[in-house]
């Protein structure tokens, strides 16, 4: 090779290995951006504080083997729904010949993209134990940036993050994968503020406004309605309320700039927002419509009301403070819905961030009266005047607020705000350590401490129970079929083992239990007898299958020693442990 062509190939490679370089640079400096790294570590440490979820992900299921596998049949089904006949999708295959069942609790809706990939109930299960971790890192990583958007050093917002997702009272929802799945609340939050320039320390900045980031927010805040209404619904009131003292501060400071294409965003991503909130709620209309018993009434808001001392007790599930707090839940009726403690040190931090902090007196106020009216609001009819002037105004005035039944749900709110309390008060504790001149690095390190305790408080000792086999192989039912014995928490195993094929079944478990299945479980008290049988060809069942679970329950000794006689109906055992009556 001559001195040119040595030449002529250096310049030929000169590009592509400035091109690799820089390259190379962008992707780590991509992978050593604070986003990415929050990220990353929410993602560890939920997989930390939610063990040993992650070791037993085709076995074992959080809390208990009810209302988890319930939801983890919710993700399956819409997936299996949108991939099939979407049309079908808020019909289910449960609740035979009853309508919109997908409607009878909080959808999951949102998680439908998880319920594309994989069949049968291994998959579901490793699907939902997955969302179960996934809902604890997004909520934290959510907390965190939106710490860090409004002003918080990433020592406070790290607070924030850990006190949001991992708060003592969010341990009893543990089976509540629809409660939990809060990140998009606080994800859609940070977006929004970045996207209009707002921080809690230097307020609406025109200058720094990102319609893009805007956009976002609301298309985060729209699928976090797609979850279910039970925190989504608070959720779209919270943003109705900002958008309205908004534009009224907008207009009594002298109306500063606000950029066109900020404004198109605005809209486009409202519009969308509200689309998408109005075609979840036709549903549960439709189900209101045929089922005016499934409005929860005044009775269940008081029944779900908790006592005040309920914000300074903690579940069960809780390592730390889950057997100082035991009797005390002992006189709770609902405990799962009453343990509210959001930690004990992130109330002396946030006591701490009232009197210190790097917020202006100001937004402390707003903060502080934020979080009374979401305490006050939580205790539902247990306060002054049986919440008539509190929360039952909500109940009676705010369209679709009469769907809720547990006030106490609002403690999210309680627990963000304190959070942002807390934050203000170590983030000033960060910057006066960033001005000492010795040490600086220790103190920085230091101010870690805060965050640490509060995760702490979050150690649980939640049970991680082993979930059950079917008894038949249900993709080999002829249906519509009906499985024995027939109750809510049965119900919610049957509908997950019904994940193998989604055959059509009689059974339903969910947050609202229609006459029709409620009819059914009475008349097939006896089953087999002439008027079971009747009934179940009536509505059209083929097949029944009775089970020998719990053991030597009665339903399954009725099928033992059954005289079908002239009944016409054919039965055969299955494992020496269920029996499969055909009805054709």
């Amino acid at each position: 090779m001559n001195k040119y062509q040595r030449s002529t190939t250096a310049l030929a490679d000169r590009p592509q290995a400035t091109s690799g370089a820089v390259f190379a640079a962008r992707l780590r400096g991509w992978l050593t951006a604070e986003p990415v790294l929050a990220s990353v570590f929410a993602l560890v440490v939920a997989m930390v504080m939610t063990w040993p979820t992650l070791a037993g992900l085709s076995t074992t299921i959080p809390q208990d083997t009810a209302d988890p596998l319930l939801q983890a049949w919710q993700v399956a089904w819409n997936g299996h729904a949108l991939l099939t006949d979407p049309g079908s999708l808020w019909q289910t295959n449960a609740f035979f010949p009853a309508k919109d069942a997908l409607a009878y609790s909080d959808s999951l809706l949102g998680y439908a993209p998880a319920g594309l990939i994989g069949e049968g109930p291994e998959a579901a299960l490793v699907r939902y134990n997955l969302l179960f971790i996934l809902a604890y890192a997004l909520a934290c990583a959510g907390g965190y940036a939106l710490a860090r958007q409004l002003g918080a050093s990433w020592q406070g917002a790290a607070v924030a993050g850990f006190a949001f997702a991992f708060a003592p009272w969010r341990l009893a929802h543990g089976g509540h994968l629809n409660i939990l799945s809060t990140g998009g609340i606080v994800l859609a939050l940070a977006m929004l503020a970045r996207g209009h320039g707002f921080s809690l320390r230097e307020g609406y900045r025109p200058d720094r406004a990102r319609p893009g980031w805007a956009l976002a927010g609301w298309l985060v805040a729209a699928w976090q309605m797609t979850l279910g209404f039970g925190v989504g619904l608070p959720f779209a009131y919270v943003l109705a309320g900002l958008v309205l003292v908004s534009a009224i501060r907008w207009f009594t400071t002298g109306r500063p700039p606000f950029p066109r294409r900020l404004l198109g965003a605005d809209l486009a991503g409202g519009l969308s927002f509200a689309a998408v909130s109005v075609l979840m709620g036709l549903p549960y209309l439709r189900v209101l419509e045929a089922n005016p018993d499934a409005r929860r009434s005044l009775w269940d808001v008081d029944v779900h009301s908790p006592p005040w001392y309920g914000f300074f007790l903690a579940p069960g599930e809780s390592a730390i403070w889950g057997e100082v707090s035991e009797r005390g839940r002992a006189d709770l009726a609902a405990p799962a819905e009453m343990t509210l403690l959001v930690g004990i040190i992130l109330l002396t931090l946030a006591v701490f961030g009232l009197l210190v902090s790097a917020w202006s007196r100001k937004v402390r106020l707003w903060l502080t009266v934020g979080t009374a009216v979401s305490v006050v609001l939580a205790l539902g009819t247990k306060v002054i005047g049986d919440g008539e002037y509190t929360y039952l105004l909500l109940y009676h005035y705010l369209p679709a607020w009469d769907a809720i039944r547990t006030p106490s749900r609002l403690v999210l709110w309680t627990t963000l705000l304190l959070g942002l309390l807390a934050a203000g008060g170590v983030t000033h504790l960060a910057e006066r350590a960033a001005q000492t001149r010795r040490s600086r690095p220790l103190l920085a390190v230091a101010l870690v401490l805060p965050a640490l305790l509060v995760l702490g408080e979050g150690a649980n000792r939640t049970a991680h129970p082993e979930v059950p086999i079917a008894p038949v192989a249900m993709s080999t039912l002829r249906s519509p079929a009906l499985i024995l014995p027939s109750e809510q928490i049965e119900d919610q195993q049957t509908m997950f083992f019904s994940t193998d094929g989604f055959p059509v079944l009689a059974n339903g478990g969910s947050g609202f239990l229609p006459r029709i299945t409620d009819e059914l479980r009475k008349k097939t008290k006896n089953f087999p007898d002439r008027e079971s049988i009747a009934h179940l060809r009536q509505l059209g069942v083929r097949t029944v299958v009775v089970h020998n679970r719990p053991r030597n329950n009665p339903a399954f000794r009725r099928a033992q020693t059954a005289e079908l006689g002239e009944l016409n109906v054919t039965v055969k055992r299955v494992h020496d442990d269920a029996y499969v009556f055909s009805l054709d």
